[in-house]
């Protein structure tokens, strides 16, 4: 028990798997003599996923920390840029379009400028008195210049790209740079210890295998967690109906067609299409609940959603892959020995590109608090299920934010998500507060997924009315002039922007010929 942590096994690959590697290699020296003996395992069978394209600007931090160039990122994963997420169609049917972006409204975290838009409601938008994003993205535009510094840039972003490549592109990394070793081969048997801990994995070719701590990165069969461990899922259909979507990928018209800024989820019956731009592709999916729509009816949905895009021929003749989960998470995500990291760990609908966030949240915290010894695994372990157990809940209050908030009531799919029954309780106290009070840094916790901003985005997007109780304040007059100051350096700095910022497209293309400036 106090022997210390000499050897970690990762079993799958995969963005959960190599990101993981490349996380704990990089906080850790990595040398089987003189360190930490990091192994991943992965079978030759399993492919990727393939539709976790979307990241939060997390990435780049996580990027740029186990030293990848962002110049070979872009160049060997098809990324693009992300700058937030365009909702069209889910306040009403045929009811327009908000976003959601990854920049903070102006003034940041020491103003609070939804206030003082509040009265000014009816004439601007929210999204576009605070952040340039919206004008950004009309024109499908870039984050930065060929002459800015890598992973460093104009406005906040993270990024579209292939999952296949990426995950490929980690491998190569973690292997070459990093000195993770890799095993490809078969797990075909977990092998217990005396005290429950996982002792090894018994492998087709390679023999039995030991180490001292286990991670599961084997997505949806979650062989370790799930399957050795019997770890139940805490289903979250109740909250979340949609558990199936989709997923079909499609060429531009041209190659010098646009690239979208932003994720663009459309409304649909009984569900939403996410529509993801590569610098080669789309990605386009459309998620549903089984439970209130077929196949068939997805079908044409997506279709007709292709169809301006593809044309009627093509649109009919495409064949989407389905892909069907359960919505939620695994009730222990740290068991024993062994870590549940990606899909391993749990999985719900893609609506806020959640998944690869929280592979690197837990990346991050299993590097950072790697326990020195067995002994002390345990305590690692139970403040490692409680600060994720929070994270998924937060996650689901916000994800059904969207939903509460709108206006459709078109079908079943969407009466059904305004039920008090399949509401949680601290979502629902929440809007009573933010009936009279603009969200703000207080109702947010540091530790949240997602900050304040995230919260003003959506509610004022949909239309949510906060009566800001008749309080005469001391510093009025003092906050409306300086939120005069910002919301006109907003419009000055967005018509900078829209004037000397590049398309993606064309950025992207000069990232290939030319890279960004390493400094």
């Amino acid at each position: 028990m106090n022997n210390p942590l000499k050897k970690i096994m990762i079993v799958g690959g995969g963005s959960a798997g190599w990101l993981t590697a490349g996380v704990i290699a990089a906080e850790h020296l990595v040398d089987k003599e003189k360190g930490l003996e990091l192994v991943l395992i992965e079978s030759p069978d399993v492919p990727t996923i393939g539709v976790g394209e979307g990241t939060w600007p997390s990435m780049r931090s996580t990027l740029r920390k186990i030293g990848v160039s962002e110049t070979e990122f872009f160049r060997e994963c098809d990324a693009s840029f992300k700058q937030g997420s365009k909702f069209v169609d889910w306040v009403k049917p045929a009811g327009g379009a908000y976003y959601h972006p990854f920049s903070l409204p102006d003034g940041g975290n020491d103003f609070n400028l939804a206030e003082q838009w509040l009265p000014h409601r009816d004439k601007v938008n929210f999204s576009d008195a605070v952040c340039p994003i919206s004008f950004i993205s009309d024109r499908n535009l870039a984050p930065k210049l060929i002459t800015s510094p890598e992973y460093g840039g104009v406005s906040n972003y993270g990024y579209h790209l292939d999952a296949g490549k990426f995950s490929n592109f980690l491998k190569k990394h973690c292997i070459e740079k990093l000195g993770v070793t890799y095993i490809q081969d078969h797990v075909v048997k977990i092998n217990s210890a005396e005290n429950g801990d996982i002792a090894s994995i018994s492998t087709k070719m390679n023999g039995d295998l030991g180490a001292d701590l286990f991670i599961d990165c084997t997505g949806f069969a979650s062989l370790l967690l799930g399957e050795h461990y019997q770890i139940p899922l805490k289903e979250e259909r109740r909250v979340l109906f949609n558990d199936s979507a989709l997923a079909v990928q499609i060429p531009y018209a041209d190659a010098d067609a646009p690239i979208q800024s932003c994720t663009v989820s459309t409304a649909q019956n009984c569900g939403w299409i996410w529509d993801i731009g590569l610098p080669t592709r789309r990605g386009v999916g459309h998620v549903f609940s089984s439970a209130h729509t077929s196949d068939e009816q997805v079908l044409k949905n997506l279709q007709a959603y292709l169809e301006p895009a593809i044309g009627k021929a093509a649109a009919d003749k495409v064949m989407p892959r389905k892909l069907t989960f359960n919505p939620g998470y695994r009730q222990q995500l740290w068991h024993k020995n062994c870590v549940g990291v990606g899909i391993a760990a749990g999985f719900i609908e893609p609506l806020e590109a959640t998944a690869l966030v929280l592979i690197e949240l837990s990346a991050q915290m299993i590097a950072e608090q790697l326990p020195a010894t067995r002994a002390v695994m345990d305590t690692v372990a139970k403040r490692f299920n409680q600060q994720f157990f929070n994270h998924w809940q937060r996650i689901i209050e916000f994800l059904k934010l969207h939903y509460v908030l709108s206006e459709r009531r078109d079908t079943d799919y969407w009466r059904d998500h305004l039920a008090e029954a399949t509401q949680p309780d601290g979502l629902r106290e929440l809007l009573e507060l933010w009936r009279y009070q603009v969200p703000w840094k207080h109702d947010i916790r540091g530790d949240e997924m997602f900050p304040w901003a995230s919260y003003q985005y959506v509610l004022y997007g949909m239309g949510f009315e906060t009566q800001i109780a008749a309080v005469a304040k001391r510093t009025a007059a003092m906050d409306a002039e300086k939120a005069g100051e910002l919301f006109s350096a907003n419009m000055k700095k967005t018509q900078s922007f829209v004037n000397n910022l590049p398309t993606n497209r064309v950025l992207l293309n000069k990232v290939r010929e030319f890279g960004f400036q390493k400094i």
